[in-house]
């Protein structure tokens, strides 16, 4: 029987190659450098406001609450006073840093900050041993990057150099981790906010970050990898999407339009147009909710129920088949309703409100919280991959809200999904630098022309002005 759920408006409360082989599964390695162990539940956080962890900075040392973002390449830190954090870093007072000089600007979907470059020496109380130094972007001045409930005073990016800004030559903070330090170019990440109410402030959920290789005790059965297609963003290769047991048979170029990243800093499952409106139409027909609002997908209404009745057994799995390392096979992570029909906060203490945990993207298709959150994820940079295994702590009653399984063969699938997607950034860059290198050409010439005997006499001067502004898309 199809059931109805009241709607309340969301106004205020918005975003506020079967792999069995374990990759790095270690207590600690040789050299003592790292305890895996030690890193087990160093995050604090959930998807509505992002997963942070310690970090003391500076000298002396300030501890700051930085957040875990591997959609961005910059470790950037509140310099300057902000209403809606408690305190911040103050480089005068840190007898170690060290200013370049040079400005930093990032902006983001929503959100974005601007401050200088410099560095500075960390140490991660729950992370590697040691101090580390590394480059620091302090926040003078941000808009819409820090808001009212969040308990972090930073941002940490994990991603590769390509995004770092102003230029890929500012090293991202775990490039100089693992620089400096020597651990394996791998880190990984179990998010465990699955299930619990973003509107939970006193408690909040938990998670690990996982720096140098892959903790075991963290996930269960096989891990499975995907390639790294290029090392900017964590760019995978999305096959096609399942809503229950129902194909969405769209071409898959259409999911990795521009690209399909895996990144921690997106609270959502974010799709491309099409792909959004493919899922919301397989979900209403295939769920018992009659007459449901557009409102809960379109993410401007919450849905309710009676305190108690839960909503999630009304609605389908949904499964993303990712290229496997063999490239002629797939394999399949699904995510349970208790993912993306999300709770958030409750009424009078009668009614549980969730609301929908995807939303259309103009510009990718994204695997954010809302997905990572059913698994442990690694990022394995050595060797240019992404693997996923379910959860120990994405549960409830010991059943788990996500399922991993392949390999499947990629038949009827074309062998290369991203022919035909529009020029990634990076492609963009070499292109923006080959066109100004030819312009430049073009002017030396025409100096040395006016320069020659018996030319004409030059009115104006020659001016140069370009720019290339890349910024981070969410």
């Amino acid at each position: 029987m199809r059931q109805n759920a009241p709607l309340l408006d969301l106004r205020t409360l918005r975003k506020n190659q079967s792999a069995v082989e374990s990759g790095l599964s270690l207590a600690s390695d040789p050299a003592g450098i790292v305890n895996f162990l030690d890193m087990i539940n160093n995050l604090k956080g959930d998807s509505g406001r992002g997963y942070y962890m310690q970090m003391v900075i500076g000298t002396p040392g300030l501890t700051l609450n930085i957040l875990v973002d591997t959609g961005s390449s910059n470790f950037a830190v509140a310099a300057a006073e902000h209403p809606y954090i408690t305190h911040f870093y103050n480089r005068a007072l840190s007898s170690t840093y060290q200013s370049s000089g040079r400005g930093v600007a990032v902006k983001y979907t929503q959100g974005e900050w601007e401050g200088e470059l410099g560095t500075d020496r960390i140490t991660i109380p729950q992370g590697p041993s040691g101090t580390i130094t590394i480059n620091i972007a302090a926040i003078l001045k941000s808009e819409g990057f820090f808001l009212p409930g969040i308990n972090w005073q930073g941002i940490l990016g994990l991603a590769y150099p390509l995004l770092a800004r102003p230029d890929p030559s500012v090293e991202p903070f775990f490039n100089s981790v693992v620089g400096q330090t020597g651990i394996p170019d791998v880190f990984s990440l179990q998010m465990c906010g699955a299930g619990v109410s973003a509107s939970t402030t006193a408690d909040p959920a938990g998670g690990s970050l996982i720096m140098g290789g892959v903790e075991p005790t963290l996930y269960r059965g096989s891990v499975w990898y995907t390639p790294v297609l290029e090392e900017w963003y964590y760019q995978v290769e999305v096959l096609k999407l399942e809503v229950g047991a129902q194909n969405l048979n769209l071409d898959c170029k259409e999911y990795n339009s521009d690209k399909a990243i895996v990144d921690s800093g997106t609270t959502l499952l974010r799709l491309p147009g099409n792909v959004f409106s493919a899922v919301v139409e397989a979900i209403m027909q295939t769920s018992l909710i009659e007459d449901f609002s557009a409102g809960f997908f379109e993410g401007t209404k919450l849905a309710c129920w009676m305190r108690g009745e839960s909503p999630w057994r009304l609605f389908p799995k949904i499964s993303i088949y990712l290229r496997a390392m063999n490239t002629s096979q797939s394999f399949r992570i699904t995510i349970l309703p208790q993912l993306y029909v999300q709770p958030i906060t409750d009424i009078d203490g009668t009614l549980d409100c969730f609301r929908f945990g995807i939303s259309p993207s103009a510009n990718a298709l994204v695997i954010g919280a809302t997905v990572m959150e059913g698994f442990y994820v690694i990022f394995d940079r050595a060797q240019k991959r992404v693997g996923f295994a379910v959860s120990t702590c994405a549960e409830s009653g010991g059943v788990p809200f996500a399922e991993i399984a392949g390999p499947f063969l990629a038949e009827g699938v074309a062998s290369d999904c991203m022919s035909g997607v529009p020029l990634r950034e990076p492609v963009m860059w070499v292109i923006a630098y080959a066109l100004m290198g030819i312009c430049a050409l073009v002017l030396i010439v025409l100096l040395i022309l006016l320069m020659l005997p018996c030319q004409r006499h030059r009115d104006g001067e020659i001016t140069d002005e370009s720019s290339l502004v890349r910024h981070r898309i969410k």
